[in-house]
């Protein structure tokens, strides 16, 4: 059935008021209609009584059902915006979250105090969406995404197309939790927001989490930890001398993961909280004594 925007969006609205509260379902239903109908705000509120091809009221539809069955926006639209970019997205990666601005911040400025060489190895990849926000941000970085997962890096590939870095970001396959392969060569600094989520945490994520988003870039061991003692001790190999690793850690793990560090011969620089005032990313410095 052919409908206008204005009977579009209120219809959509209305459904999606079954399972969010009104601010939220007009955010979701205008965002769909935007996205699919090829409109900007503006030009779909100055559009309401303009009639929409029954094909875009059909998307729209289709798109408000998986809303309604919990696949989160981000999926539904296949992008989402992280630090100043729109980026690809799919089942196959982990949405871009604020909390990881924390972690990329603290790369930002460390690469920025760097004088010459900004080699960045951005670990655990998925969209490439951390090491991606430094080579925008950082002219003068050569940036390596590396992932386990090769459908996590096809999307990553998309993203550096997308955002006009191939001449400055490259993509490899490589394991956190293994020693890093001879040819990725030695970086000044490796940023990685690692699986975190323990055992426990695991049995009760949303559904919208659970459902939809990749395991594998979820589940961090029984503890959450397995990553974080496999980067410090394999990766720190892959680190120039006074090279520094960023990682983003979840609610709770600061004082382990900074233990974990610092076993491993790490000095820790700082720990810095995300927007919601939890503290979420550490910066610790690799110093090798026989250099």
């Amino acid at each position: 059935m052919v409908k206008t925007f204005g009977q579009l969006y209120r219809d959509a609205r209305h459904q999606l008021m079954t399972k969010e509260d009104a601010e939220t379902a007009s955010f979701y239903a205008r965002t769909l209609i935007c996205h699919i109908a090829g409109k900007s705000r503006e030009q779909f509120l100055s559009q309401q009584e303009l009639y929409v091809s029954e094909e875009t009221c059909n998307r729209v539809q289709m798109a408000v059902t998986r809303l309604l069955n919990d696949e989160p926006l981000a999926y539904v639209l296949g992008e989402w915006d992280f630090y100043g970019m729109t980026l690809k997205v799919n089942e196959n990666v982990l949405i871009p979250r604020d909390d990881t601005c924390s972690v990329t911040d603290l790369a930002i400025g460390e690469a920025n105090r760097r004088a010459w060489e900004k080699r960045v190895l951005d670990l655990c990849t998925g969209s490439g969406c951390i090491g991606l926000a430094i080579a925008k941000n950082v002219p003068e970085a050569r940036v390596t995404l590396a992932d386990i997962s090769r459908s996590a890096l096809a999307v990553a590939k998309e993203n550096v197309v997308l955002q006009k870095l191939t001449g400055r970001v490259v993509c490899v396959e490589a394991d956190a939790l293994s020693a890093p392969p001879v040819f990725l060569g030695k970086f000044d600094i490796i940023i990685s927001n690692p699986p975190y989520i323990t055992g426990e945490e695991m049995k009760a994520l949303p559904k919208s989490v659970e459902a939809f988003e990749p395991h594998l870039a979820l589940y961090g061991g029984e503890d959450g930890l397995i990553f974080y003692r496999s980067i410090a001790k394999n990766y720190r190999n892959a680190l120039k001398n006074g090279g520094c690793l960023c990682l983003e850690f979840g609610e709770g793990q600061g004082d382990a993961v900074a233990e974990i560090l610092e076993e491993n011969g790490f000095t820790v620089l700082e720990r810095r909280k995300d927007y919601n005032e939890r503290e979420r990313a550490i910066i610790a410095r690799y110093q090798r004594e026989e250099e």
